[in-house]
């Protein structure tokens, strides 16, 4: 039998003994008794009602499908990026200094990975990383930093927060000091702490960073790192500072040039605005921020977004709607995501988790139920 015909309890079993958890660690986790765990992974106790698999994958630190296997309609990819995950994770765990490579042929590589994370294809983005990661490792700090940028900037997508923040550190250190580079990783430090549900940690390193850089050193940095500490503000549940953030990124934006992005923060008037929509739904103000909807992607700067940003808007959007109990609006919002970046629906943990919930209304609408079906919530 091969691990692609394993029933869903044996796989359970697989990814625990993987996890290095024993059977009554597993039930300690799910508040579950270690004979249940035991019945359920020799099959006597059916596992059949997917919020118990979402949960014991959450617990596991898998991707559902990863449980559920080929009988389910698989997502496009998902399941290669998921695999391919170790391999980010031994190419982090190198210490070792291989023979430097040829500046440019490194220089060309790290393009090539940002466009393949803004265009939101994060499947073909994990199979390059580990090779990038290491060819890097002897490379000029600037490179260096942009390399474990990606890499943390990834990894928060697909739901692996302390190891994005184990890349966001690494890009701290590979800065060397500088206040510009150590800026830039900054960034993706709040990103993964507030991935890890960090927000005063990430206010903290966020606003240390701005406070260090100088806003005509780096505008578009200086001012991500206001955007970032506001959403951090936000999760902390900071109204007040969160606004005079937003309102200082904001006077940043309005002094940026066209292509003034050289650490493609996607920074400007357009994430401005993106970021007040976030901030007002996570302070739990969610009309307010499906009121500014509307008029954010009309603006001329919005289709400027890299294809990434605009598709984990409209998740946000989503779960906006589906906070207000309207089930078709967070449905559309997501079919509009899917198609923008399908990875960036189908590929991530906590967005198939939305699907799942928008999917259980009766009667489900119609997109959350196509995307049901195609990232195997459905049989």
């Amino acid at each position: 039998m091969t691990s692609d015909d394993l029933p869903i309890g044996r796989r359970v079993a697989r990814w625990r003994v993987r996890r290095r958890m024993t059977q009554q660690m597993l039930a300690d986790r799910l508040g579950r008794s270690k004979s249940w765990v035991d019945k359920m992974e020799r099959g006597v106790r059916a596992l059949d009602r997917y919020p118990v698999i979402q949960e014991i994958a959450q617990v596991l630190r898998v991707d559902p499908m990863a449980l559920l296997g080929p009988h389910q309609p698989p997502a496009p990819s998902t399941s290669q990026a998921l695999d391919g995950l170790d391999g980010i994770r031994a190419a982090l765990a190198r210490y070792d200094n291989p023979p430097p490579q040829p500046t440019g042929e490194v220089r060309r590589h790290i393009e090539h990975a940002w466009l393949t994370y803004q265009h939101g294809h994060y499947p073909q983005l994990v199979r390059v990383l580990p090779g990038l990661l290491d060819a890097t490792r002897s490379a000029e700090p600037g490179l260096r930093v942009q390399a474990y940028r990606i890499t943390s900037s990834l990894l928060v997508k697909l739901g692996e927060a302390d190891l994005a923040w184990l890349a966001a550190d690494r890009a701290m250190g590979a800065a060397g000091g500088d206040p510009v580079l150590s800026a830039a990783a900054a960034v993706s430090v709040g990103v993964a702490l507030r991935a890890l549900g960090r927000h005063r940690l990430a206010l903290a390193a966020t606003l240390a960073a701005a406070g260090r850089l100088a806003p005509v050193q780096a505008p578009a940095v200086h001012g991500t790192l206001l955007l970032q500490a506001a959403l951090a503000a936000a999760g902390s549940g900071d109204a007040r500072r969160a606004g005079e953030l937003t309102d200082r990124a904001a006077g940043i934006a309005a002094g940026i040039r066209a292509g003034d992005d050289p650490h493609r923060t996607g920074f400007g008037t357009a994430a401005v605005e993106l970021a007040r929509v976030v901030v007002a739904a996570e302070l739990g103000d969610d009309g307010a921020a499906l009121h500014s909807h509307g008029r954010l992607t009309q603006m001329p700067g919005w289709r400027r977004q890299p294809a990434e940003h605009r598709a984990a808007y409209r998740v946000d959007v989503a779960r906006a709607y589906l906070a207000v109990g309207d089930l078709r609006g967070a449905a559309r919002a997501l079919v509009e995501a899917d198609a923008v970046a399908p990875a960036e629906v189908r590929c991530r943990p906590q967005v198939r988790r939305v699907i799942a919930e928008i999917a259980r209304g009766h009667p489900a609408p119609a997109g959350a139920a196509r995307l049901a079906t195609l990232v195997g919530l459905t049989r």
